[in-house]
């Protein structure tokens, strides 16, 4: 039996498709499972290009037990499952929470139960540094107090977190969150990057899309802000910097079972980075201006965040190597 064999689901989105391409290079086996729901379904492809070689995608929704089962009976020598699979913008959460609660939850139920079916060791979840909520202390450490949330899409991560915790205390699973911070940038490439469907809801695409005249303007959620300049702050990590994180994770929890069941690890540069800031890193890469203005606060957002990376890079071996003008 192979012990390299990996489900990632959300394989066609942001951070799923860059991991499948770093965890391919590091020899591991990947099966997809991505309904497109809030992707593309070119990115298999593109993901293809890269890496040489064709890479299995099942598009069908995770919220289906009996459809998710009919996979991984296809595949009983799966060995660790990587689920980014979630909706994710955060307006789009206030406005529609009860969308939000069932597609986020009932999936990672559904994955959580194929585990134990399964015999599946190992489990790397997609978390979110929004679980930390409006925070008095920065940066943040994993042991920071878990705030009460902004939105609906961050209740559903601190959800997340704790049914896992919870379910690794009766299963022989081991399982790592991982919690994001702001990730911006694409595959050098350039074959695949972040993709919105619709308007962006992050700075980033919203950022290329106005510079490229897809957008006509960009506008600053909020100048009132306790920060240095009134915008909000974030810690911007680099999507490859993010996708070699997932690798070391699961290689990680394939080689520690006997260690800790379940833990959580901080994914940032440790350096926050303001609104404005960011749009003027932007304008001094690429030699343009940008068409900006500013606008009333957004509801959801916190005033400002940014990460202590010391345990992941303690434990798991990672340090982000790219930098916000790359």
């Amino acid at each position: 039996m192979k012990k390299n064999k990996i489900v990632v689901t959300g394989g066609c989105g942001y951070i799923g498709s860059h991991t499948i391409v770093e965890l391919v290079g590091a020899g591991f086996e990947i099966i997809s499972i991505d309904n497109y729901a809030s992707s593309n379904d070119r990115i298999m492809a593109q993901i293809g290009q890269i890496v040489g070689k064709d890479i299995v995608n099942y598009p069908i929704d995770l919220c289906n037990f009996e459809a998710v089962k009919q996979i991984f009976e296809q595949h009983q020598d799966v060995v660790g499952i990587i689920h980014f699979a979630a909706y994710k913008t955060v307006p789009e959460s206030v406005a529609k929470p009860l969308m939000y609660f069932e597609n986020n939850l009932m999936s990672l139920i559904n994955i959580l139960k194929i585990s134990a079916l399964y015999d599946i060791k190992s489990i790397v979840f997609s978390s979110s540094c929004s679980v930390y909520g409006n925070v008095s202390k920065l940066p943040v450490t994993e042991k920071s107090k878990i705030q009460e949330p902004e939105s609906p899409y961050a209740r559903t991560k601190i959800m997340g977190e704790k049914i896992i915790e919870d379910f690794v205390k009766t299963n022989a699973v081991n399982a790592i969150a991982l919690r994001y911070f702001n990730p911006v940038g694409a595959h050098e490439s350039g074959l695949i990057g972040e993709l919105p469907i619709g308007t962006p809801d992050n700075l980033v695409p919203f950022i290329t899309q106005t510079a490229i005249g897809i957008r006509p303007k960009l506008s600053v959620f909020g100048t009132d802000y306790p920060t240095p300049d009134g915008t909000c702050v974030r810690d911007y990590v680099h999507v490859s910097d993010i996708a070699e994180a997932h690798v070391k994770a699961i290689q990680h929890l394939n080689t520690h079972h006997n260690q800790a069941q379940y833990e959580v690890f901080n994914l940032g540069t440790g350096k926050g980075v303001s609104v404005k800031e960011a749009i003027e890193a932007f304008e001094k890469a690429t030699n343009l201006m940008l068409n900006y203005d500013f606008a009333p606060r957004r509801p959801g957002d916190v005033a400002a965040i940014y990460a202590n990376n010391r345990k992941a890079k303690k434990i798991l071996h990672w340090t982000p190597t790219r930098t916000l003008e790359q």
